[in-house]
């Protein structure tokens, strides 16, 4: 057999497809694995390329294939797709993915460490239980409503709400008995919360890049770690635009013809990490507007002919930029 310089793989569940490649691009290898076959299969061949479509369980077996010797190469999904022929299957998906790192301009996407990845379970472990927290809530607020008990609005006023409803002998024994259920769920979640949120937050207090990110005006804690979290290799971007548009938070661009088109923000990236620089952009505006803090001219200037959501998407684009430059 020739030798092999690159080998695309298609994961899956139990099985891997490979495709390689040797110096001339002549197909040398094509070859179908059961997962229990794929790392002896790897460790006796000579150090080579491999790419895989960058997901969840990739950044495992990039780590494994490391060390083995071979040099892994992640990329993103949306990349590959160009490169994959008509009638898609394993085969053709694993050609696709040794063409498409062939290229020569094709960005790849960091492996990330076993640490790196037990934190983003932390953030991710955080915003699920922040969900179920919001859902239950919810459901205690249009129960008790059924029974002619509202509450204000605010997570702070469900505790009480639910001990109106502990002492209110005119409800149905069922309903108290279900209310009570609920209650302790609401507790036991808040308990959960608050030890989830003590890991994160002395994660951060770890964490000297995460420490200094927090300083920026609307990057709280969160908002730090999740910077760093979600960017381990900063240095990939060539700039902090580069680097806002990787998040989504640059317009889209529809161009033609040499008469300019810009539209939204594109909503590409991390969904978690804009929605965090965008809610920190607006508590900043926020107190702008109540007179505390010190606004810049350009924020001052910008709400003045701007609507407050639009201005706050612009200044969570200076703050990616920022963030990007002290990282």
């Amino acid at each position: 057999m020739n030798e092999i310089i690159r080998i695309g793989m298609d994961t899956s569940k139990h099985f891997f497809q490979l495709h390689g490649v040797d110096a001339k691009e002549r197909v040398v290898l094509r070859k179908k694995l059961r997962r229990s076959q794929m790392l002896a299969f790897f460790a006796g061949l000579p150090p080579t390329v491999v790419g895989i479509e960058a997901c969840g369980a990739s950044h495992h077996l990039a780590r494994a294939l490391g060390g083995l010797g071979h040099t892994v190469k992640l990329l993103a999904p949306q990349h590959v797709k160009p490169y994959v022929g008509r009638n898609k299957n394993d085969g053709r998906d694993a050609d696709g993915l040794c063409e498409a790192m062939s290229r020569p301009r094709m960005e790849f996407v960091p492996v990330k460490t076993a640490e790196q990845q037990a934190g983003l379970m932390l953030l991710g472990v955080r915003q699920q239980m922040i969900a179920r927290r919001t859902q239950l809530s919810n459901a205690i607020r249009g129960y008790a409503a059924e029974f002619g008990l509202i509450a204000p609005c605010g997570l702070h006023k469900i505790e009480p709400l639910l001990a109106r409803i502990a002492q209110d002998e005119t409800l149905p024994e069922l309903a108290r008995e279900l209310f009570a259920v609920q209650a302790q769920d609401y507790a036991r979640l808040q308990e959960q919360l608050k030890a989830i949120e003590a890991k994160l937050l002395a994660w951060h207090r770890a964490d000297t890049a995460s420490r200094r990110l927090a300083q920026i005006p609307g990057v709280g804690p969160v908002g730090a770690s999740a910077l760093v979290l979600k960017t381990p290799a900063p240095q990939a971007f060539r700039s902090g635009r580069d680097f806002a548009a990787w998040l989504g938070l640059t317009p889209k661009d529809h161009s033609s013809g040499g008469r300019l088109r810009l539209g939204r923000i594109t909503r590409a990236g991390d969904e978690m990490l804009r929605s965090v620089l965008i809610s920190g952009a607006m508590a900043v505006i926020q107190q702008a507007r109540h007179g505390r803090g010190r606004a810049s001219a350009w924020l001052v200037a910008l709400l003045a002919r701007k609507p407050i959501k639009l201005a706050a998407v612009a200044l969570a684009n200076k703050i990616a930029r920022i963030a990007w430059k002290m990282m």
